[in-house]
C-alpha cells in the first residue's frame, strides 16, 4: 500500500475538491448537482445560482422554474432544482451543514456518496466516497472484486487504507481515475503501479 499511496502523493501532492464553493451548504448542493455530470459543468451553473441566491433563506424561497432555468445544462435538472429548494428549506433552521450522516442522507438527492464527500471535506471525517472513477481504479488494482457494489468497495478501501488520511486519499483516488487510470486509454505505460494492476495484466 505504501508504494501506491506514495505514487498518489507524487501525482497529486495537493488534492482539493474541484467543485467551487464559498459556504458549507454550497458544497453540499454542488456535490448533489454533480451526479451524472462533470464538476466543470456544475461550476458553470453554481456560479450563477449562488450569485443570484446568496443565502439559504433566499434559496429556500426561490421559484422552481427559475432554478430550473439556471441549472438546465445539467442532467435531471427538474429533480435537482426541486432538491435544491427542499435542501435549503431543511437547512435554514440550522444555518449550517450539520456533521450528521443520518440527517444528511435524509435530504433529497443526497445519498451515501454525497454525504461522504461533504463530511470528508467539511469535517475531515475519514470517509471515502466511491464514484465511477474510484470504483474502476479499485477493481483494476485488485482492491475490490469485479462484482462488488459501491458500499462493499467503500468498506474494503476503508479497511485497506485505515492507516492513511482517508479524506486526502479520497480526492487522490478520484483524480487518479479521472486523469491517469482513465476509463478509455488509461496511462498504463507510464504507470508506476502497473505491476499490481489486473487490468494491465
Amino acid at each position: 500500500m505504501n508504494k501506491f499511496v506514495d505514487y498518489l502523493d507524487e501525482l497529486f501532492p495537493n488534492p482539493t475538491c474541484e467543485l467551487l464553493y464559498n459556504k458549507d451548504y454550497e458544497l453540499l448542493l454542488a456535490v448533489m448537482l454533480s451526479a451524472q455530470t462533470t464538476d466543470k459543468r456544475v461550476n458553470s451553473v453554481t456560479r450563477i445560482l449562488f450569485s443570484k441566491y446568496p443565502s439559504l433563506e433566499s434559496l429556500s424561497h426561490a421559484y422552481l422554474d427559475d432554478i430550473i432555468d439556471i441549472i438546465k445544462p445539467l442532467g435531471t435538472f427538474r429533480k435537482k432544482a426541486s432538491n435544491i429548494i427542499e435542501i435549503a428549506q431543511k437547512l435554514v433552521p440550522f444555518n449550517y451543514v450539520p456533521n450528521d450522516r443520518t440527517f444528511l442522507e435524509s435530504l433529497p438527492g443526497v445519498g451515501r456518496k454525497t454525504t461522504n464527500v461533504v463530511l470528508s471535506i467539511l469535517y475531515n471525517e475519514p470517509c471515502i466516497a466511491v464514484d465511477t472513477h474510484v470504483a474502476r481504479v479499485s477493481k483494476r488494482l485488485g482492491f475490490a472484486s469485479k462484482n462488488d457494489d459501491v458500499l462493499v468497495i467503500e468498506k474494503k478501501l476503508t479497511k485497506k487504507f485505515q492507516n492513511y488520511n482517508l479524506s486526502r486519499l479520497h480526492h487522490q483516488l478520484v483524480f487518479f481515475g479521472r486523469y491517469h487510470c482513465k476509463a478509455l486509454k488509461p496511462n498504463c505505460e507510464s504507470c508506476k503501479v502497473k505491476d499490481i494492476c489486473k487490468y494491465k495484466q
